[in-house]
């Protein structure tokens, strides 16, 4: 399939504009949660979930929330993201999917940097299971990864392939890694459960964003006609 040539300076200029607006909108609901609801319903809520998951530890659970929590992992999402951009290129024979998924971890990172030090909230007042990392806890650097890295697989092979039951199937899954990244990032007191909805929300944007702006309905038809060339 040869992609129409895109406007990439218009592209650039609504990624970045969307990146500093998400920016905006997390920042605004994080500091809201630091300095205004901390002490609310939602605050009472958060630690309440964070202490529950404390006590209810068990030695098979920490095992398997620690392969969950890796999942979405600097380093462990770093070497995915490699050997994606590796097999998209080999088996597409070109390098635009996995530059869709560059633009996507790349942006991720940096909005969820930006919006880490501009709020700074503490981590849970629970022992924890992990090391904590130089960021703070608002929002959830791993929940958001894992959103923008496997969502973006998961909707590359459906634009791709179609909607056939063998990539349903592996978009489900895909679907449910960043549900599990989240759970077992609550489960080792590592961050509060807004921390993680809203990790989730900034990396469902910007996928979106990423998404709508790199794979417009034009690409996307492209694809379809190449299915149906294949199939005759």
């Amino acid at each position: 399939m040869k992609l129409q040539k895109l406007d990439k300076r218009l592209i650039a200029s609504k990624l970045v504009v969307g990146a500093i607006g998400l920016w905006g909108l997390l920042s605004l609901i994080g500091l809201l949660i630091r300095h205004f609801l901390d002490y609310s319903r939602i605050g009472t809520w958060d630690r309440s979930v964070e202490v529950w998951f404390a006590a209810h530890r068990r030695g098979s659970l920490n095992t398997f929330t620690s392969y969950a929590n890796a999942l979405g992992g600097t380093w462990s999402v770093i070497g995915l993201v490699v050997v994606i951009v590796i097999i998209f290129r080999w088996r597409l024979g070109r390098w635009y999917e996995s530059g869709v998924i560059l633009t996507a971890m790349v942006g991720e990172v940096t909005i969820f940097l930006a919006v880490t030090f501009t709020v700074q909230r503490v981590r849970p007042n629970v022992i924890k299971l992990d090391k904590s990392p130089p960021t703070l806890s608002y929002p959830s650097g791993h929940t958001a990864a894992a959103v923008a890295l496997y969502g973006g697989v998961a909707v590359i092979l459906i634009f791709i392939y179609g909607r056939t039951w063998k990539t349903t199937l592996v978009a489900v899954f895909l679907f449910s890694l960043p549900i599990t990244v989240g759970l077992s990032r609550l489960y080792r007191g590592m961050h509060y459960p807004t921390d993680v909805l809203a990790g989730a929300l900034g990396g469902g944007l910007w996928l979106s964003l990423v998404i709508g702006l790199l794979l417009p309905r034009e690409v996307r038809s492209k694809y379809r006609q190449d299915r149906s060339l294949a199939l005759t």
